[in-house]
């Protein structure tokens, strides 16, 4: 059994932080439909502007809005108007084929990757 990459979305930009949130990122309905997480789902989040690598669950955010907020103790970490990527793992026995998409930065669908 290997982890294996499963979701993306690519160069996301956070569009808010929330430190009195209890914990989480907030995604855009439509994004996480897109890639395929689910809501709950740990996924790593990895800034391309601070380099910060943390892991945290998903929360669904308003569907269209191009929401990306981190909350709680990760906001502290990755802040508004950072570009992020967001990555969820499947642990499998075989390879599988990720859903990865390029965002804008207003959040919206740009491609497949």
């Amino acid at each position: 059994m290997r982890w294996m990459l499963r979701s993306k979305i690519h160069k996301a930009h956070v569009t808010a932080g929330d430190v009195q949130y209890v914990g989480s990122i907030t995604i855009d309905q439509d994004l996480i439909e897109m890639v395929g997480l689910w809501p709950g789902e740990k996924v790593m989040v990895v800034s391309n502007t601070s380099g910060v690598r943390l892991e945290t669950y998903v929360i669904v955010g308003d569907r269209g809005t191009g929401i990306i907020c981190m909350n709680g103790a990760a906001a502290l970490l990755i802040h508004k108007g950072e570009e992020i990527i967001v990555m969820g793992f499947e642990l499998c026995d075989q390879p599988i084929v990720a859903k990865s998409i390029l965002v804008d930065a207003e959040n919206k669908f740009l491609r497949w990757l």
